[in-house]
C-alpha cells in the first residue's frame, strides 16, 4: 500500500465531529464510491480501496443512496444485439 498525506483546514474534523481515523475511512469510502460510479475501478477494487469486503461496500453504497451496479451502455448494447 502507498501512503498519501493531505492537508485540510484545521477545524474541519472538529466541525464534522470525526476523529482522524474516521475522517480517513470516510474519505477512502467516498473516493472508492466515486471511482466505482465512474466505472474507473471494479466493485472488488473499490471495496479494497474503501478497506471493506464487497458485501460491506455494497451496504455502504446503499446507505449513501449510490448506484451499486455500473452499467456500460456500449457493453449492454452488444449483449442485447447478441440476442
Amino acid at each position: 500500500m502507498i501512503s498519501i498525506t493531505m492537508e485540510f483546514p484545521e477545524d474541519l474534523l472538529s466541525r464534522m465531529k470525526l476523529s482522524p481515523a474516521e475522517f480517513g475511512r470516510e474519505l477512502r469510502l467516498a473516493a472508492a464510491a466515486h471511482w466505482y460510479g465512474q466505472g474507473r475501478i471494479s466493485q472488488e477494487r473499490a471495496a479494497q480501496v474503501a478497506g471493506l469486503s464487497r458485501r460491506q461496500f455494497l451496504a455502504e453504497l446503499a446507505r449513501m443512496k449510490a448506484g451499486a451496479f455500473v452499467v456500460d451502455f456500449e457493453d449492454l448494447k452488444r449483449e442485447v444485439d447478441l440476442g
